[in-house]
């Protein structure tokens, strides 16, 4: 199994460092899977599986489980858990323990500035195990997940100008993407990829609700591992939550936070494998990422594309942020922000927003915005048929879609009790959350992800979407169509639900 690549490696860890490991199994009958999934996403079958008829075809077995906790067990792991789906066994140990269960030695190490720990050589396990387990993950904690927010400062709003470029009321962003005439998001529920302690996030929502006029739309928090202190993160959880609310039309059946311990790999991992175990949010935003080969290298993009995998057949679709380094989320190396690479999720780029006071003017490329090729993922067929990848045809290419990220042209949060002018696709993804569970409700949430709709009708329906023309992301230039650098653009929400009403391939 996999080990990190670039990383000098110095002495040993000390055998009583803590460990805590998270490993994925893998799921059965995977080619059945596969061919049930890219039906779904062709649009040639809208008949997805429920938790039940996931469990009984798909997900690893209780015996399978059993012999991967007899292992931890046996090599002197402890508080070993396993997740409701059966597909992560998550566990508590030190170095030794992980030395002795996986045959890894830890080391200290230093990747591009940042110290750490990692496996020096790869992990392995028990023969019996082979064909059970599909990734370890906890072995290194140099390689992270990081939001993808930019703060503007502490603003007002500015009067309205003809096509100007100025913060906005996230209550805006509904008129200015056509989106008001749809019934709010009542019937639909949305997660939230978190981390840490939300307590002032939960509150700050609440004064958010207030000064919209919205009623107190219903939260559950669920810990995806032990409860987490740590604060860090609170402006990027508030970005999602207002902004999804907004765009959902200031009411939804539940906002679900599906809170990580921290923003390691295995962590990140088990937030997003408990809102697909969970399974009842609809659409789960996002607004985080790293360089997939990162991601890649010590087996995060193997389990975390298994787990997105399954959230289509539940008919779950998860709107991911492109980042915000243009197209150089992996600095001077090639690649692309992971997930948002994954090809089963929605990936979402970054506009610089023009508006005359609610009304949409125009957009260009914010020049942040993550977009490129994937050096990880193979292109997916929905891409390929479309004809659209240029630079690397046998790559999948992001974004999928842009909204506003620019913090010129940012939405104003309530962060702490004052508010704050913020953008980065980390605004464009919760967005993209917001109206998909917005068109959703008004579907019967019966729509599946849309990565395969997308690219068979906006070529020929151009009027579904606003079609981004200029600007660059420092390495990919906006034009025509899809593109790298803002994918087909942003959506003309209520023109797109009317759409999908008379179109039975969404």
């Amino acid at each position: 199994m996999a080990t990190l690549t670039a990383a000098k490696a110095t002495t040993e860890v000390a055998a009583g460092q803590s460990v805590h490991v998270a490993v994925t199994l893998k799921v059965r009958n995977k080619a059945q899977l596969d061919a049930l999934t890219s039906s779904l996403l062709a649009g040639t079958s809208h008949k997805t599986l429920s938790h039940a008829e996931f469990m009984a075809q798909y997900a690893p077995t209780q015996a399978q489980v059993d012999k991967v906790v007899a292992h931890l067990q046996k090599s002197g792991f402890r508080n070993i858990k396993v997740a409701a789906n059966r597909m992560l066994v998550s566990a508590d140990g030190s170095a030794a323990t992980a030395k002795t269960a996986f045959n890894a030695s830890l080391r200290h190490v230093s990747v591009n500035g940042r110290s750490g720990f990692a496996n020096s050589t790869a992990a392995q396990v028990p023969q019996s195990l082979g064909n059970i387990v599909l990734s370890v993950h906890g072995l290194q904690n140099v390689h992270q997940f990081h939001t993808t927010l930019q703060k503007a400062g502490v603003k007002t709003l500015a009067a309205a100008k003809t096509n100007s470029v100025t913060g906005h009321n996230p209550t805006d962003f509904p008129l200015i993407y056509n989106a008001s005439s749809l019934p709010a998001a009542t019937n639909t529920t949305v997660g939230i990829i978190s981390e840490g302690d939300l307590t002032q996030t939960l509150q700050d929502l609440q004064q958010f609700e207030d000064s919209a006029g919205y009623s107190y739309v219903q939260t559950n928090v669920i810990n995806a591992g032990d409860a987490s202190s740590d604060t860090d993160g609170i402006g990027e959880w508030n970005l999602d939550s207002q902004d999804i609310l907004a765009a959902a039309g200031g009411a939804l059946q539940q906002m679900n936070f599906y809170v990580a311990t921290s923003m390691t790999n295995a962590d990140i991992t088990a937030a997003y494998n408990s809102a697909v175990s969970d399974g009842s949010a609809k659409v789960i935003n996002v607004s985080l990422g790293e360089c997939e080969s990162d991601a890649q290298s010590d087996g995060t993009v193997a389990s975390d594309d298994q787990i997105f995998q399954t959230a289509v057949a539940q008919g779950q679709t998860f709107s991911v942020s492109t980042g915000d380094s243009g197209s150089a989320e992996c600095g001077s190396s090639a690649g692309q922000s992971y997930p948002a690479t994954s090809p089963y999720v929605i990936a979402v780029g970054g506009t610089t927003l023009s508006t005359s006071g609610t009304k949409y003017s125009s957009e260009s490329v914010w020049n942040g915005g993550g977009g490129g090729p994937s050096v990880v993922e193979a292109a997916p067929a929905w891409q390929t048929k479309a004809g659209v990848l240029t630079t690397s045809k046998t790559k999948r290419g992001v974004p999928d879609v842009s909204f506003d990220a620019d913090p010129n042209s940012g939405a104003l949060v309530i962060v702490q009790g004052s508010s704050q002018q913020i953008g980065g696709t980390s605004l464009a993804a919760p967005l993209f959350t917001g109206f998909w569970a917005r068109i959703q409700s008004a579907n019967g949430n019966n729509l599946v992800s849309p990565n395969t709709a997308f690219y068979q009708y906006f070529k020929a329906n151009t009027g579904l979407y606003h079609d981004v023309t200029s600007g660059n992301n420092g390495g990919y230039k906006a034009a025509k169509g899809w593109d790298y650098a803002t994918g087909w653009g942003s959506l003309n929400v209520s023109a797109l639900n009317t759409f999908i009403g008379s179109h039975s391939g969404f």
